[in-house]
């Protein structure tokens, strides 16, 4: 499984102010500052996040960065496999009852994966060409696009409107 090699670097990364983080449920954010807080007596040191979709602030222990999920933004070879995702032909979930499929592909969110999330991206995005999405599955689809596409345009160094325009490419041909 994927997800050791990403924690070990997690565990290894410490983020400085004014580092770009991503945070599995909220996408990426920058640290704004360091704060300590008293959490029943016992003072903790926390990361102060900014996120950049919502401007929602986050604060994460520096002790629980790992099991929150808290990582740095994927490098630009990463980038580009997260985009050969995106455009493989298969289907990360099979055809199974609809309520199924859901738990999978919100558990796949909840990953925080970026190969994940772009597995929910890429097949949401087949099925509202076969189908109306549900009021569910939109709310996946817009989730898995507003946490890939603010971190692959940092990967990448373009504007998230223009990598938002190379996912619709990918889709549309």
């Amino acid at each position: 499984m994927q997800s050791s090699s990403l924690n070990a670097s997690v565990t290894q990364h410490s983020f400085k102010v004014g580092d770009m983080a991503v945070h599995p449920a909220h996408g990426v954010g920058e640290v704004e500052r360091m704060e300590e807080r008293d959490f029943g007596g016992r003072i903790t040191a926390c990361y102060v996040i900014k996120i950049r979709d919502t401007g929602l602030k986050v604060m994460i222990p520096t002790e629980a960065v790992e099991r929150v999920g808290l990582r740095p933004v994927m490098k630009k070879k990463e980038a580009q496999k997260i985009l050969d995702i995106l455009k493989a032909p298969e289907v990360a979930v099979d055809v199974q009852p609809w309520n199924r499929r859901f738990r999978a592909y919100t558990e796949m969110l909840k990953s925080g994966l970026p190969s994940e999330i772009a597995k929910v991206l890429r097949d949401m995005y087949r099925l509202k060409f076969d189908k109306d999405l549900s009021f569910g599955e939109r709310r996946l689809l817009d989730q898995a696009r507003s946490l890939l596409v603010q971190e692959l345009a940092l990967a990448r160094k373009v504007a998230p409107s223009a990598m938002e325009g190379e996912i619709q490419q990918i889709f549309s041909a």
